[in-house]
Parts: C-alpha cells; sequence; structure tokens
C-alpha cells in the first residue's frame, strides 16, 4: 500500500509550554557542510558566537543536564534520578512509536506498521537494562536519601501511564493522579477513552474477514480489556499459517515479543524493589511489592498468549 506515512508527534502535555524551550537552529545543506569543511581543515568547530552552541542549542541538553536536584547527602540519589529520566525519554519514545504504528494500523499499511515493532522492541530492551544499573542500590544505599521522595512513585508517571494505555492496560483509577495538573490531564483522558493500539490490531483482523466479536470492536474504551474467547479463536486462525508471507502471524509474533519485553520490565522491577526494601509499604500509597506483583502478572494482548497452550496440541 502506498502512503507517505508521515510521522505524527503525539501531544501529551501543553505543546505551547514545550515549544516555549525551543532555540532556533540554522539549517545546513550537503553544499554548506562542504564548505564548512573547507575552513576547519576537517577538525571540529570550536567558536561560537552568543553565549551556547548548536548542539545545545538543538537538543536543550543544558535544560536535561539541570535536572538532577539531589535532596539528601546520600551517594545513591544521583543514579537513582539519572535512570528515573532516561526511563521517562525512553517511555516517551515507545509511545512516540507505537502512536504511530496504531496510525498505520488504522491506515490498513500493515507493512509501515511492522517497520516500526523492532524499534519499539529495542527500546523495552532498553528499558529492561536500566534495572542492571537501578539493582546496584543497596538497601543501605537507598535508606539514605528515601525519606526524601515524600509519597512520589513511579505510578504517577504520565508517559509510563501513556504507555499502559497506548498499550490496552486502561484504568480509569490511575488517570486520576493527573487530574489536577491542566497542562497533561487532556492528553491523558483522551487516550483513557481512546481505542488502544491492539484495540485497531482487532479491527485490522476484522476487515481482513476474521470474525472478530462487535463486543469487542466497539465497547467504552476506557474500560481495562478483558480476554475473549471469539478473538483467541481468531488468532488461532491466523496461527495456523505460521510463515513470513502470513502478515497477520508476523503482526502477532511482533505483538508478542513487545508483551514479553513489557512483562521483563514489570518483574525486573518487581524483584529490584523486592531485594532493596523487602515488603515495606511503597511510597506512592501502594503496598509496594505486593502491589508491583499484582502488576507483573498482568499479560498485553492476552488471546496472543492464551493460544500458546493449544498451538500445536
Amino acid at each position: 500500500m502506498k502512503t507517505s506515512r508521515k510521522r505524527v508527534v503525539p501531544e501529551v502535555r501543553d505543546r505551547a509550554l514545550e515549544l516555549s524551550l525551543v532555540r532556533e537552529v540554522e539549517n545546513s545543506t550537503n553544499e554548506s557542510r562542504e564548505e564548512t569543511v573547507k575552513t576547519t581543515a576537517g577538525e571540529p568547530m570550536v567558536a561560537f558566537a552568543g553565549k551556547s552552541n548548536p548542539f545545545i542549542d538543538y537538543h536543550r541538553n543544558d535544560l536535561l543536564l539541570s535536572l538532577q536536584n539531589m535532596r539528601s547527602e546520600g551517594h545513591d540519589e544521583m543514579v537513582f534520578i539519572l535512570m528515573a529520566q532516561c526511563k521517562e525519554l525512553t517511555f516517551k519514545a515507545i509511545h512516540y512509536e507505537a502512536y504511530n504504528m496504531q496510525l498505520r494500523l488504522k491506515a490498513d499499511d500493515l507493512v509501515g506498521a511492522l517497520a516500526l515493532a523492532p524499534r519499539i522492541k529495542r527500546l523495552f530492551e532498553y528499558l529492561v537494562k536500566t534495572w542492571d544499573v537501578l539493582s546496584t542500590i543497596t538497601t543501605s544505599g537507598f535508606n539514605e536519601f528515601r525519606d526524601c521522595l515524600g509519597v512520589s512513585s513511579g505510578q504517577q508517571s504520565y508517559m509510563y501511564r501513556h504507555v499502559e494505555f497506548i498499550l490496552g492496560n486502561k484504568s480509569v483509577r490511575l488517570a486520576q493522579a493527573h487530574a489536577n495538573n491542566p497542562d497533561v490531564y487532556p492528553y491523558i483522558e483522551q487516550s483513557l477513552h481512546a481505542p488502544s493500539l491492539y484495540d485497531d490490531v482487532l479491527a485490522l483482523l476484522h476487515r481482513r474477514g476474521l470474525a472478530i466479536p462487535a463486543r469487542a470492536l466497539e465497547r467504552d474504551w476506557s474500560e481495562t480489556y478483558e480476554a475473549d474467547p471469539d478473538v483467541e479463536k481468531a488468532w488461532l486462525e491466523v496461527y495456523a499459517d505460521p510463515t513470513p508471507e502470513n502478515d497477520l502471524y508476523v503482526l502477532g509474533e511482533a505483538l508478542i515479543e513487545i508483551a514479553d519485553l513489557f512483562s521483563q520490565y514489570r518483574w525486573r522491577h518487581f524483584t529490584s524493589v523486592e531485594r532493596i526494601l523487602g515488603f515495606k509499604p511503597g511510597t506512592g500509597g501502594s503496598a509496594g511489592v505486593g502491589w508491583l506483583k499484582h502488576v507483573v502478572d498482568h499479560r498485553f494482548f492476552p488471546e496472543l498468549w492464551a493460544i500458546r497452550t493449544v498451538l500445536g496440541a
């Protein structure tokens, strides 16, 4: 299918606030870069006008690297803050790719949608590896700054919530964590009440002639998705031809890989917190490890997990 595949940047907060931080950077061309090299003899440029340089102006890393405000004397607090910020940026990247993948599915551009799946998987792999760093924080090291967190918790991350919602794990209650933020909540609420990526996958299966029940195609999108036996039957029909030529089978396998990696991320979160904190209550009002165990048990795209039991039987 021919399509422009024009990328769309999903709004997750008031865009005007973000644009206020943008600095202009003069474009370059192949020709201008060739001319510049003649003046530098191939050495990096070191002289710039004003009080900044183009790298800082483009990336705004001056802002990014100014956000690590330690509130204790604990040594480990710095890496704790930095890893949390790395995760937030990665959540934003995952959401961006998943959002555009969903748009391509809506347009019946399955080839284009599948082209984005490998990057989403690599981003989740990166997320999992953040726990390799965070798990170096010891119980005593975390206790040196834990009180300074107040009641802040990762469950209050609106980027994490956007990722959960676009993949299908909706929660009216957890969306309320942002109801007091007028810059953020309208976009959380919009995501809550919109079809998820998986909802649009099922719509695609329906358009391809598979028997997806009406209850899965028209429902209250804000409700948490529940596994449907008829959807499972449709996926079994897809998996009857497990070949690369069957693009719906390839889609199913891409989704299960993404779901698997997200589950690995949640599992590493669960085990890391248990190792550092044991069964102490969480900072944000949750039961800590008890709550995380509940999250670990959740599965995105449940029918794709369920069919494994009967495939080849």
